[in-house]
């Protein structure tokens, strides 16, 4: 008269139950260890067994087994070795084991089976319940888990070695975290269930005897059975699985089992580069069956050195991409809309190790305006190229026939490049420290970093500062030492040019394949600028003194820049400037003074005696002083009167902004380019604010 209550959301599975299992630690039923109950409507004894299936605290803390139709209840099985009884057949019907519900739809003996247990006073209760339910991803129905027969690799001793091979360092991983992911997972492997009831895929190789059920595993299709002779053989319907047959590619493609050269020459790889969602999946795969298959390669059985784990690419949001949600976005269209290249660099910037990239359009729209800029410079040099030629410079021909760009790269030293002005000793040097960045960036896989770098030097470094400052001598002039100068300029511009393209050209291959060929008059030295040298640092032309002298020079001509932005002077309009600096510094300003007159629009530059912190607007830094002589009538009372509107604006948009940054809720619900945005622009008001409120100050003086 004593009854054990169990739930579930499957009651007919209930059917093909063979225990119920209870938790060792649940002290309600610890009387009724070893007993055995009476299965309602099949009527069968079955034990109660202990188990941690069972959870104490989950539904009544009684669990029904069901071995044929449930993964966990299977495992459970073999612990307790329970009869497997499968009450299901591959459409989803009743079959014979279900008594007198065989033939019935799974959901209509569902219903069956329901109404049978309330009639004979067995149901304890129905009520809602959300269950996770495995669907099939095409036609959307249920998948029914149950028992059925497989092929199985024995992965232990595989993941042995794999294990193995990683520990002693003989594959490597980057970023490094994802070796102890890689371990983790191999250390706990599971048997590995290669056989798949797929159409497509490569067939086992298995063919079954229909009259002695032997089974023959062959290279080739068996024409008898090998044990009775038999001819009705019929291959194994069942195809690998797509990660078996992806495992084995990095020898079978290379001609294994035949001992091929190219085994021989491009076995092991270098590197691979994979997504982390398939670390398992693919990559311990690939180590498993390299380690066995190629045990006896002379250059090792691994099939690769090292793998470098990229990132995946996420929505502006950081959510993953995908059609349900609508935030998918399409390459092409990206693509179609701001260039191949661009979006190349886009993705280049962003691929910092061990985090995902999320991805906004609006990012590759400046990396467009970056194209733009390097081919905006390449029309300018073209331009003076052919200006050049008209005034006789016959070593830009030369040029393009010998391939200066070869001498850049250290091949060829019949013309060994020497700059002698400060700009040409800087950008000589700033583009070998360039070229050591992007080399140590690349061996460590930080390809933002390599990409940022390429990107600084080719749009600050060259066509900001020193194109600007390279045509005060390409205007050439009547003397030959000024034709001289226009020649040396022109050579060194060229190969910097030239350099930069190569630098850049594995991340925008396409338009620096362009240019590439436009200097050399589509007559390269080879074929393609990815097959030119890629250039390497060369020591003697960094230049740490010119660095030093460029960056104070900079200085001068960025801070003369600000003053007249905050005086509101015209562009066009040349400002005569005061300088007060050391010796050197002015010196330095004195050597370049036509570069600081052009690029500040400067109409003359005075030196004076002593400090100019006193006067108003004037500029004080560690180097030097500046001061910019501008006057402008202004009304007095209307921009003090315009400046405490603008302070009040500024006040109260700054408030609001620390408000929300101060609100913990917010901070946790907003996405998260919406906090940083809010606090970049929290940052940005509150410099406006302080410019403001030190203008005020010095019109009430």
């Amino acid at each position: 008269n004593e009854f054990v209550t169990v739930a579930t959301t499957r009651p007919e599975t209930m059917l093909g139950d063979t225990a119920v299992a209870v938790n060792p630690r649940d002290q309600r039923y610890r009387h009724l260890h070893g007993k055995r109950v009476l299965l309602p409507l099949m009527e069968r004894e079955i034990p109660i067994i202990v188990d941690e299936l069972a959870k104490l605290e989950f539904g009544t803390g009684a669990v029904k087994v069901t071995p044929a139709h449930d993964a966990n209840d299977f495992q459970a099985g073999l612990r307790h070795n329970l009869p497997q009884i499968e009450v299901m057949d591959e459409t989803g019907r009743m079959n014979q084991n279900a008594g007198r519900y065989a033939g019935l739809d799974r959901f209509a003996a569902r219903e069956r089976i329901v109404w049978d247990l309330k009639e004979r006073g067995l149901l304890a209760g129905t009520k809602d319940y959300v269950v996770p339910i495995g669907k099939c991803d095409r036609c959307k129905t249920i998948v029914e888990p149950r028992l059925s027969t497989q092929w199985f690799v024995k992965v232990g001793p595989l993941a042995a070695k794999a294990i193995d091979v990683v520990k002693n360092g003989e594959v490597r991983f980057t970023p490094e975290n994802y070796k102890t992911i890689y371990l983790n997972w191999m250390e706990n492997i599971h048997d590995w269930c290669i056989s798949r009831q797929l159409w497509w895929g490569h067939r086992i190789p298995a063919w079954h005897c229909r009259e002695c059920k032997q089974i023959i595993v062959a290279r080739d299709a068996p024409a008898k059975c090998t044990q009775c002779s038999s001819a009705q053989l019929e291959q194994d319907p069942d195809v690998l699985d797509t990660w078996f047959s992806s495992a084995l590619l990095p020898f079978t493609a290379l001609g294994w089992p035949e001992k091929t050269r190219d085994l021989e020459v491009f076995y092991p790889t270098s590197l691979l580069i994979t997504g982390f969602d398939i670390l398992f999946f693919w990559v311990a795969r690939m180590i498993m069956m390299g380690c066995h298959f190629m045990a006896d390669h002379p250059a090792g059985s691994v099939p690769f050195r090292e793998v470098y784990i990229h990132a995946l690419v996420r929505d502006a949001e950081r959510q993953k991409m995908s059609k349900t949600k609508g935030n998918v976005l399409d390459p092409i269209e990206v693509i179609e809309k701001y260039g191949t290249d661009a979006t190349r660099f886009t993705l280049a910037a962003m691929a910092s190790p061990g985090t995902d990239i999320a991805f906004n359009p609006d990012r590759t729209e400046g990396y467009r305006a970056f194209a733009n800029k390097i081919w905006n410079a390449a029309r300018f040099i073209f331009m003076n190229i052919e200006r050049a030629e008209q005034n006789g410079v016959w070593f830009l021909r030369e040029f393009q026939t010998r391939g200066l760009a070869q001498e850049f790269a250290g091949e060829d030293k019949t013309l060994e490049l020497k700059p002698a002005t400060l700009e040409d000793r800087w950008i000589f040097s700033r583009f070998n420290r360039v070229a050591e960045q992007v080399h140590e960036a690349l061996s460590s896989y930080r390809f933002h970093e390599a990409a940022n770098s390429v990107y600084s030097f080719f749009w600050g470094d060259f066509c900001d500062w020193y194109i600007e400052m390279v045509k005060l001598r390409l205007s050439g002039g009547t003397s030959e030492q000024e034709r001289q100068a226009a020649r040396t300029a022109f050579l060194h511009l060229m190969t910097v040019f030239e350099g930069a393209l190569r630098l850049l050209s594995p991340i925008m291959p396409f338009i620096t394949e362009e240019l590439w060929h436009a200097i050399y008059d589509g007559k390269p030295p080879l074929k393609s600028v990815a097959l030119a040298a890629y250039p390497q640092p060369e020591a003697r032309l960094i230049d740490p003194d010119a660095e030093t002298e460029m960056a104070i020079l900079q200085d001068v001509i960025v801070n003369v820049r600000n003053i007249r932005a905050e005086l509101k002077v015209e562009p066009k309009l040349a400002v005569p400037i005061r300088i007060y600096a050391q010796d050197g510094v002015q010196r330095l300003v004195e050597q370049n003074r036509g570069a600081v007159e052009k690029l500040a629009n400067v109409e003359a530059i005075s030196f004076v005696p002593t400090e100019l912190a006193k006067f108003p607007g004037a500029r004080h830094t560690a180097r030097f002083d500046v001061l910019v002589e501008y006057e402008k009538k202004i009304d007095t009372a209307a921009e003090v009167e315009r400046l405490g509107k603008e302070i009040k604006r500024l006040e109260t948009e700054l408030a609001n902004a620390q408000r929300q940054l101060a609100n913990d809720r917010f901070l946790q619900k907003a996405p998260a380019n919406v906090v940083e945005g809010l606090r970049r622009r929290a940052a940005e008001v509150e410099l406006l604010l302080q410019k403001a409120r030190d203008k005020l100050r010095e019109l009430s003086e």
